[in-house]
Order: structure tokens, then C-alpha cells, then sequence
């Protein structure tokens, strides 16, 4: 296999940037994240913007935005090359330490503010009248559903951000009652 005519990076390498990069939009990220994330993780030494939008064909626009959120969420960090004055990047390697970065940051907050938003309804639901007693109490019911299943999905994210094994007991257990 041989590389592209002008530049250092393989066709293969390409289509795996491709690749992740569609798993990052999946997750909510924009592609050319992944693309460049991927670039950089295979690249034996730092890049520079420059030569990241070479290798994957983006306009220096493109290049900067995409180089910003990375650095945000720290999937990349500047280093210096003695002698230049421009900034070079590589790649975060750890993956698992970026995934909990993101579980942490976006999901368990989203869980979050589902488990007091499930708090806020039920708080507000009026006292059974005898109009609507059973609607009412269906409805409780299932908040409190919701609630406990999102109680446990915080209790699994903060497990997964904090590295701890996961029982997926009380999981099979919710799936079996829900049947």
C-alpha cells in the first residue's frame, strides 16, 4: 500500500479518520473532529493547523473551529517545536479519559437536569380530585418510573466517570418489569 502522491498520510489512515469521524457526529460531535482527532492520534509527532488541513483537505477556517472544540474538550493539546514560532498539536491518547470527560460533562448533566425536571412535574401535579383519580394516579406512577430510572442511570454514569465495575442487574431487573 502506498500513500497518497502529496501528502504523508495513507488511504487507509483516511477512511479510519472517516470512520471516526462518523462516530463523533453520532455522538453529537461535528465530523471534522473525529477526522482530526484520528490525524493526530496516528501521527507519530505534532501537526500544525497548516499541515492538518492539508492532509484532510480543510480550508484554515475549518481547520481553527474544529481545533478550538478539540482543545475544549481536551481530545487534543499544544506543543511547541524549539525554533518555531506557529503552535503544533497532539493527540489526547487516553480514550477512556476522554469518554468519561464527555460522560461527565454532557450526559450525567443532561441526567441530571431529566431527573429535576421529573421532580418539578410530579411536584406539580394537583391532588387527586375526584374528577381524575386514576389519571392522576397513573400519571405519579409514571414519573416515579422515569424517576427511578433516572437515578439509575446516573448511578451508572458516575460509575463509568469514576472507573467503577458496573452490575447491570437492577437494569435487567427495569427491562423485566417494563415487559
Amino acid at each position: 500500500m502506498t500513500d497518497s502522491s502529496d501528502s504523508g498520510i495513507f488511504p487507509a489512515e483516511l477512511e479510519v479518520a472517516d470512520t471516526v469521524g462518523r462516530l463523533m457526529e453520532f455522538w453529537g460531535f461535528k465530523r471534522p473532529m473525529g477526522r482530526m482527532w484520528t490525524l493526530l492520534y496516528l501521527s507519530p509527532q505534532p501537526l500544525g493547523a497548516a499541515e492538518i488541513g492539508s492532509e484532510l483537505k480543510m480550508s484554515a477556517g475549518a481547520v481553527s473551529m474544529a481545533l478550538g472544540e478539540l482543545l475544549k474538550w481536551g481530545a487534543v493539546k499544544k506543543s511547541w517545536r524549539p525554533g518555531e514560532r506557529r503552535d503544533f498539536y497532539e493527540a489526547e491518547t487516553s480514550v477512556g479519559k476522554l469518554v468519561q470527560r464527555v460522560l461527565r460533562e454532557r450526559e450525567l448533566t443532561l441526567v441530571r437536569e431529566f431527573a429535576e425536571a421529573l421532580g418539578r412535574a410530579e411536584a406539580e401535579l394537583p391532588a387527586a380530585a375526584s374528577s381524575e383519580p386514576e389519571s392522576l394516579g397513573f400519571k405519579r406512577e409514571r414519573l416515579q418510573h422515569l424517576r427511578a430510572l433516572s437515578q439509575m442511570g446516573e448511578g451508572l454514569l458516575r460509575a463509568l466517570v469514576s472507573g467503577q465495575s458496573i452490575d447491570p442487574t437492577p437494569f435487567l431487573s427495569m427491562r423485566d418489569k417494563a415487559s
